[in-house]
């Protein structure tokens, strides 16, 4: 089995590398200090099972769970975590391993042993139990994985089956339903089109066009997201509570 091993401790990276080691059925591919370079590696890498920390500065282990969501065949992950409470939340997940630091070698291989490659719908209920949303938006390009902090999104934009993120530094496009995403972050993004969701909070104000196309303007972009009559109302309400 190829495994990845994600934590921000050198120290729990390495005793995980020596038990696994002694071992000839496993072989650790990579080593790695947060999620962004867990997705970076498994996209080139591929492997079998991740052993994921949770508790994690930038992206924490569940979200980078959740972005193995868009992989064709998603590697089986086990959570490793020194508080119980996650513990006890992956008992009732029961398809999703969870072990508690320090991390036993007998308990390790139990796990490795029951792995299975993790489905949508196990990721899905990973979740839900997180109690959280996703803190970024994951895509992936021909650099490889590109993943962009949520708050400094300014729209997303359907055109056919794919979306646009429109961001101060470029764009990216993802396979995901503006629907989904107005769901997910129906506090922070507005519906100003049938094809558009704006930030709230990078709203600067509205522009009328020389067509009279009336357009929302945001920070950090030149151009402008049309608005459709139906919503106009909506934002119009929005910019004066602002």
């Amino acid at each position: 089995m190829r495994i990845i091993i994600v934590d921000d401790e050198t120290l729990a990276r390495d005793r995980i590398k020596r038990m696994l080691s002694e071992d000839e059925r496993h072989a650790v591919v990579a080593d790695v200090s947060n999620g962004y370079e867990a997705l970076k590696v498994s996209e080139e890498l591929r492997p079998d099972l991740i052993l994921l920390d949770i508790r994690m500065p930038g992206m924490d282990g569940i979200e980078t769970a959740h972005h193995f969501i868009g992989q064709k065949d998603p590697p089986a992950i086990v959570f490793c975590t020194a508080y119980e409470e996650h513990a006890i939340q992956a008992f009732e997940l029961q398809a999703v391993g969870y072990l508690l630091k320090p991390v036993r070698r007998e308990k390790l291989m139990a796990a490795l042993d029951r792995a299975t490659a993790l489905n949508r719908l196990q990721m899905a209920a990973l979740h839900g139990v997180s109690q959280t949303r996703r803190a970024h938006i994951c895509a992936r390009t021909y650099k490889g994985v590109e993943l962009v902090n949520v708050g400094d999104i300014r729209y997303f934009q359907a055109d056919q089956k794919y979306v646009t993120v429109r961001f101060p530094n470029g764009e990216l496009i993802i396979d995901e339903t503006l629907r989904e995403l107005e769901t997910e972050f129906s506090d922070l993004f507005l519906r100003v089109h049938r094809n558009a969701l704006v930030g709230k909070y990078h709203i600067l104000g509205l522009d009328k066009g020389s067509d009279g196309q009336i357009g929302v303007r945001l920070d950090g972009i030149r151009e402008t997201v049309d608005v459709s009559r139906r919503h106009l109302p909506g934002i119009r309400k929005l910019i004066r509570n602002l």
